[in-house]
């Protein structure tokens, strides 16, 4: 892929967009009381509309991000063998993990809502919405800008960064794990809708299996 895909200028203009949206919908939150996922919606929503404002405003097209719509369907198809392939290995490992006592959901199991319409709205929008704007960012823009100093690099700057700001107990191999997927995914397929892919499908097997467990 390009190596000066992202420059310095779209990079600091989205992640100032996304803190200030983020400072400020806490400090609303703070102050009216809302539905958290809701929440949560309204403001991965808002982080989408700016990095696409932006990259389309000062940086050079959604295709620089890996967004170009000739290669939506394609970009879908090999996300879905990408994510087939990954679902394979990860159910292998927790057969290996199984098969030497150890309880593999450990690794995963995610904090559900209780109730059909929570739940909904917890597939809906951390499993759909989510992963579109984290792979827009860490993938997207921060991949994309750290990519000029080489594939190392950017792979473990960008999963760095994404597992920092998945500060979730008892997950950080599955966000490791991930992070580093995603990332070579969109560096061998060039589009970003195969990690977008990965990354939502991913998601929803781990909601899936924490509300059945």
């Amino acid at each position: 892929m390009e190596t000066t895909r992202i420059e310095i200028k779209t990079l600091l203009l989205c992640a100032a967009g996304i803190f200030s949206i983020e400072v400020l919908v806490a400090f609303i939150s703070s102050a009216v009381q809302s539905n958290l996922m809701i929440l949560t919606g309204i403001i991965r929503l808002s982080e989408i509309f700016l990095m696409i404002l932006v990259v389309s405003s000062f940086g050079s097209g959604i295709s620089s991000i890996g967004l170009s719509r000739s290669k939506i369907a394609a970009g879908l198809g090999r996300g879905l063998m990408w994510a087939a392939g990954f679902g394979l290995i990860a159910a292998i490992a927790g057969l290996v993990l199984l098969a030497g006592g150890k309880n593999p959901l450990k690794l995963i199991h995610s904090s559900v809502p209780s109730g059909p319409v929570e739940i909904g709205l917890l597939f809906i929008i951390g499993g759909l919405i989510g992963p579109v704007a984290e792979e827009m960012f860490f993938r997207g823009i921060l991949y994309g800008f750290f990519r000029r100093w080489g594939i190392p690099i950017a792979v473990v700057v960008s999963t760095l960064i994404f597992v920092l700001f998945h500060p979730v107990q008892g997950m950080a191999v599955t966000q490791v794990v991930g992070g580093i997927v995603f990332a070579v995914a969109y560096e061998i397929e060039g589009s970003l809708l195969v990690p977008i892919t990965i990354h939502a499908l991913g998601n929803m097997a781990i909601f899936a299996l924490s509300v059945f467990s």
